[in-house]
């Protein structure tokens, strides 16, 4: 933006592309999820919930996390995320142990049987995210949205990491 031009106030009405942008926006953010979570369970029959705290579980240093951890980088509240380790913890995909750093604390720890059904349900999870978002773009454009994407809430969805 030229320097002589002043930013609009947070009370400037949205132009057309603006609100198109913030309209398009939305509409991904609530049925894009949806889209890939129906996937996830008719050809996995694992819930996107259950396989995103699997992944971020094997991601993690020690394939643990803190439950207020792993509830924040899930982007769940702390009893979504409760309910999500409940279920895996009875398929034997995530044990729960005292966090050693306290003792007050649990940790979920995700097990051999946990990281094999994470290995089984990635090929459904690659072709439906290809399918529902990187099928329409442009390759090129690839880092242009990620930087894009990442300025809007800087760490979002990357547990504080980039990926």
């Amino acid at each position: 933006m030229p320097s002589a031009e002043r930013p609009p106030s947070p009370l400037t009405p949205l132009s057309a592309s603006e609100e198109g942008f913030v309209r398009a926006l939305g509409r991904v953010m609530m049925l894009l999820p949806r889209a890939v979570d129906t996937d996830m369970l008719r050809d996995a029959q694992l819930p996107l919930s259950e396989y995103t705290a699997l992944m971020h579980l094997s991601e993690a240093p020690g394939g643990h996390l803190r439950m207020n951890e792993l509830a924040t980088v899930c982007n769940l509240s702390l009893s979504g995320m409760t309910r999500v380790v409940n279920r895996l913890e009875k398929q034997g995909f995530v044990q729960r142990a005292k966090c050693d750093e306290d003792g007050r604390g649990w940790n979920a720890v995700v097990t051999d049987q946990g990281l094999a059904r994470l290995e089984k349900a990635w090929p459904t999870h690659l072709a439906s995210v290809r399918r529902h978002v990187l099928d329409h773009l442009d390759p090129e454009d690839l880092p242009r949205l990620t930087d894009a994407l990442r300025h809007i809430v800087p760490g979002v969805g990357s547990g504080g990491r980039d990926a």
